[in-house]
């Protein structure tokens, strides 16, 4: 079933000429649970996080396979602490419950995009849209291309 964010990214997508497909699925909430139902492996999930630096949320997209350094994210912005947004403040803000949040700042969610630079690792990205039973798969150059993220590292760990 679409939700109005997935339209949304299916819309941006299509007008940029974009490649992508979708994918309808049980129910994931972690992302082995989702890298499972796509066929794909997790270091290609976009794990998008709602986090606030400072008195400002922004949206932070790693690969699912890594953790986020939350250093690398404090000096970046010059914040003292960084928290994530909690599953209210995200409802909120978004609508989107945890583990449903697509790897897109404005014009889909109204944050700055920040993309580590694990993501640029991979030739696709695998990200839920807007739900926990629907997922799009694409190139990650056109994911850069349409999103227009600003790509850094914040990441650390892996398997």
């Amino acid at each position: 079933m679409d939700t109005e964010t997935q339209k949304a990214i299916c819309r941006l997508l299509e007008d940029a000429g974009a490649t992508y497909r979708t994918v309808h699925h049980e129910p994931t909430y972690t992302s082995e649970d989702s890298a499972r139902v796509r066929g794909e492996d997790v270091r290609v999930g976009g794990k998008a996080l709602l986090i606030k630096t400072g008195d400002m949320f922004r949206l932070f997209v790693l690969s699912a396979a890594l953790r986020l350094d939350s250093g690398a994210i404090k000096k970046r912005f010059g914040a003292k602490k960084i928290r994530f947004a909690r599953p209210e403040e995200l409802k909120e803000l978004t609508g989107l419950v945890p583990g449903s949040v697509p790897p897109f700042g404005v014009p889909v969610l109204p944050f700055e995009l920040y993309v580590d630079e694990s993501i640029t690792q991979n030739d696709r990205i695998a990200f839920n849209a807007g739900s926990l039973t629907d997922s799009i798969i694409m190139p990650v150059e056109d994911y850069l291309r349409v999103a227009k993220p600003e790509v850094f590292r914040f990441s650390v760990g892996g398997e």
